[in-house]
């Protein structure tokens, strides 16, 4: 679980391919401080780490994240957005952030303002329903408010912290970023949906009398929440 908050950039040094999957080596000032197993947040994509040394750190990535993401398009001499997960006891400065990316979106545009720049994103049409204005979106693992959304164009507002802290200073038209919409507006569709196709909701799973576990209605009326 991470907040979106980037801790620091790293640079990646190597990506190697190994069948389906990936092997990156990323060089990061907190490398020392990371043991094998731990997660990491590299442009919003949750990795594990599979081994650390002084100054940098090993993740692997599987062929699902090499598809859903940009990870695969890394280069050596990449810039990365790097996030540690969340610790219980942290401020949550950001928002509930997973690592598991939903899809990429494309830089449409990037126009100056009196403080900072706005930023247009092509979205994949199957992540418009989850996003809000002024609700809460990732990007490259960046925690940041949804200024606009008309379609599938997606407009946010970077101030300068953010332009020079993380990789979103680099964004150009044609850029591809890492989208990850909020988990919370993903359960409440799941809870909302009911059954899809015939297909029962909740992973499967029925309630004891044979009827769809899922948060309708009518079975909000029959738990007397509903007159």
């Amino acid at each position: 679980m991470f907040t979106g908050l980037v801790e620091t950039r790293g640079t990646v040094e190597t990506l190697r391919r190994q069948g389906d999957g990936a092997t990156i080596v990323v060089r990061a000032p907190f490398a020392v401080e990371l043991e094998r197993g731990e997660s990491v947040a590299v442009n919003g994509a949750c990795l594990t780490v599979v081994r650390a040394g002084p100054r940098r750190f090993e993740v692997e990535a599987v062929a699902q994240t090499l598809a859903m993401t940009t990870i695969g398009r890394l280069t050596a001499g990449a810039p990365v957005n790097l996030e540690r997960a969340l610790r219980l006891g942290d401020r949550m400065g950001g928002h509930v952030v997973t690592g598991h990316i939903d899809g990429i979106a494309t830089v449409t545009s990037v126009a100056p303002t009196s403080n900072g720049r706005v930023v247009s994103f092509e979205l994949p049409p199957a992540l418009v329903r989850h996003v809000v204005p002024r609700g809460s979106i990732a990007l490259d693992g960046v925690s940041l408010t949804v200024a606009g959304i008309e379609g599938t164009l997606l407009r946010v507002a970077l101030i300068p912290e953010t332009l020079g802290a993380t990789i979103a200073g680099s964004y150009r038209s044609g850029s591809r970023a890492n989208v990850e919409t909020d988990i919370m507006a993903k359960h409440q569709e799941k809870l909302s949906s009911g059954a899809r196709d015939g297909a029962p909701t909740n992973g499967g799973e029925r309630e004891s009398d044979g009827r769809e576990s899922g948060l309708t209605a009518e079975r909000l009326k029959e738990l007397g929440f509903l007159e």
